[in-house]
């Protein structure tokens, strides 16, 4: 832990950001933060949590476990009327700054620094890794992914072919749950076969 978050970062960790949208409700997002100095974030695209960002200046970072929130966040609309999640483990509420912007294959991107205003512990856990989880997270990366003309849908449905195998193979019911929900949810039509 250090300069006001309540986790320790390192390289790129996947969080959940909810922003406070016009219709006063939270809006969660699945968020990448990139360790640094500052923290810096990306988002792509005319995203609800690009806009938000814009019109309120932050929001509240959290770190979750629940498999099931990264999906939702990731690829549905999931609205909220309080900002923290109960599943979360620990949250930072955080001003952001845009301090880059560019377009990579035909997306627009901003670059966020986040300056951490607020944090919460709400339960210190001992980590585990287990690879289902792990796997649902990167799923959720690849299933956001899809329709976006700089990567290769065949690529990226490979790899969630092989995701889905090791829910299946390590991860529990929650895990299933939560894969079988970013099929719902995705444009991905989930493919039985598996590659030899």
């Amino acid at each position: 832990m250090s300069d006001g978050w309540p986790v320790e970062l390192r390289g790129a960790t996947e969080s959940v950001v909810a922003t406070l949208g016009p219709n006063d409700r939270w809006n969660l997002a699945a968020l990448g933060l990139f360790a640094g100095e500052p923290v810096t974030s990306r988002t792509w695209g005319n995203t609800r949590t690009r806009r938000n960002l814009h019109r309120r200046g932050g929001g509240y970072v959290q770190f979750t476990r629940d498999p099931m929130e990264f999906v939702e966040a990731a690829l549905g609309v999931y609205e909220r009327d309080d900002p923290v999640l109960p599943s979360a483990d620990a949250w930072v509420r955080v001003e952001v700054e845009r301090v880059d912007a560019g377009e990579d294959g035909g997306t627009r991107w901003e670059e966020w620094a986040h300056t951490p205003v607020e944090t919460g512990i709400e339960r210190r856990v001992v980590p585990t890794t287990n690879r289902g989880y792990n796997a649902v997270i990167e799923a959720t990366v690849a299933a956001s992914r899809l329709g976006v003309a700089a990567y290769d849908t065949a690529e990226l449905e490979e790899r969630l072919v092989y995701f889905e195998g090791v829910v299946e193979r390590c991860g529990a019911a929650r895990e299933r749950e939560a894969m079988a929900r970013l099929r719902e949810l995705s444009d991905w039509d989930g493919r039985d076969e598996r590659p030899d």
